[in-house]
């Protein structure tokens, strides 16, 4: 039997443990024998993201977007057990929060709903869509330990040589400290895919923040949706019959058990990660969820 021929190559990110082994394992056994294919590998187990300090994470994601398409294996992001159990130099960052940040875009997860697999949110009756803003905030912070009193502050430094200078704590005595940042830009793709997304399934989108708390962070989120939502998607959801809402999250969470599903949930990067695998879990199986 000939082989069918992959026109393009496809990055192939390896990754830690049993991973490596159920990988090579379908390789060998599903895709090798049937397919012609050139794959462009990176090694992602934490000793090589250790041994080259993390460049082949950020290889292996400027290889996927040349290439348009990657498959990657699961991996290790390291504890202070794993640095000490690996011997490693750093404890370095979500090689997904380097990969996702580099490509950008928003992931999609949605149940897949079986009949025979019992809900532990019986009311969950339609799909719950997790959209998920896949760039920065917490996963490309920085954080760190400051070792005493003192004062906390932030500054940003524009090109024209503009200052921006916050003073964010005068600490009585040593703690923890953290920085986070996104892009209007970003934010901007974000609330266009929602909608878009909501579109396509004929689903009200809801987003959630904090804005109460955050009022100029999760505020920024809460404003380019709004004027993303009224300049291009109010007319067509309109004629849907489907709407957009702003929620807070705790607002949003409380709603969520009580309705029956059948909505685009947008969140961001933290909150994302979070509740898909609450709504993952409540339809039934964290291995039930698609990513889109």
């Amino acid at each position: 039997m000939s082989k069918i021929k992959v026109a393009n190559p496809v990055v192939d990110m390896d990754g830690d443990e049993m991973t490596r082994i159920i990988w090579q394992k379908i390789k060998d056994t599903l895709i090798f024998p049937y397919l012609d294919l050139e794959l462009d590998y990176y090694d992602l187990s934490v000793e090589n993201r250790d041994a080259t300090d993390d460049q082949v994470t950020i290889d292996a994601a400027n290889a996927t977007k040349k290439h348009g398409v990657a498959v990657k294996c699961a991996t290790i992001t390291p504890d202070e057990a794993r640095v000490k159990e690996f011997n490693l130099k750093s404890m370095w960052k979500s090689p997904n929060g380097t990969i996702r940040n580099i490509l950008g875009g928003v992931i999609f997860r949605e149940p897949i709903i079986c009949k025979n697999v019992p809900r532990l949110v019986p009311g969950w009756t339609q799909p719950i869509v997790i959209g998920r803003h896949a760039y920065g905030d917490q996963y490309r912070a920085t954080d760190f330990k400051f070792p005493g009193k003192g004062t906390l502050s932030i500054k940003f430094v524009g090109e024209d040589g503009a200052v921006i200078e916050k003073e964010v704590f005068k600490a009585p005595d040593a703690g923890v400290a953290m920085a986070m940042y996104n892009l209007d830009e970003s934010i901007r793709d974000f609330a266009r895919a929602s909608l878009n997304y909501g579109l396509m399934r004929k689903y009200p989108v809801y987003l959630s923040t904090k804005n109460t708390i955050l009022k100029t962070y999760d505020g920024r989120f809460k404003d380019i949706f709004q004027e993303i939502y009224e300049a291009e998607f109010k007319a067509e959801f309109d004629k849907l019959g489907i709407t957009y809402e702003h929620r807070l999250i705790d607002d949003m969470v409380a709603s969520a058990m009580k309705w029956s599903g059948g909505y685009v949930w947008a969140c961001k990067n933290y909150d994302g990660d979070v509740q898909s695998d609450t709504v993952a879990q409540g339809f039934g199986s964290l291995g039930l969820m698609t990513s889109v």
